[in-house]
């Protein structure tokens, strides 16, 4: 297990994988917000952007101070500097992943960054 890790995560609230995975480049975490509660503070940051999939549920962000409606199967980048704050729907939980990465550090990716054996 050398080059690989693996590990299974639960429905707690809040699952970093920095550390259970050792990620080198990224990190990642699992998410969940039962209905009716929220993220209880506003955050950004100095250097990485955060990419969220959301994989169940309903609810919002509030980036900037603009409400972003959010549902299942949505996509959303946001950058370093913007203030956000997460919240599931009144009557619905939400469940995501946030992959936080450093803004402009991609050099390449797909075929660019991969070696292909015969």
């Amino acid at each position: 297990m050398a080059n690989f890790s693996k590990i299974s995560v639960a429905n707690d609230a809040r699952t970093e994988l920095h550390d259970k995975l050792n990620l080198t480049g990224a990190e990642i975490s699992v998410n969940n917000l039962p209905a009716g509660a929220g993220v209880p503070f506003v955050h950004y940051h100095k250097k990485n952007e955060e990419i969220y999939f959301i994989t169940a549920g309903k609810g919002t962000a509030v980036i900037d101070g603009q409400t972003v409606e959010l549902s299942a199967g949505d996509w959303l980048r946001i950058a370093p500097a913007a203030r956000r704050q997460f919240a599931a729907s009144a009557n619905e939980g939400i469940s995501y992943i946030c992959i936080q990465v450093r803004e402009n550090s991609l050099e390449e990716y797909t075929a660019d960054d991969a070696g292909i054996e015969q």
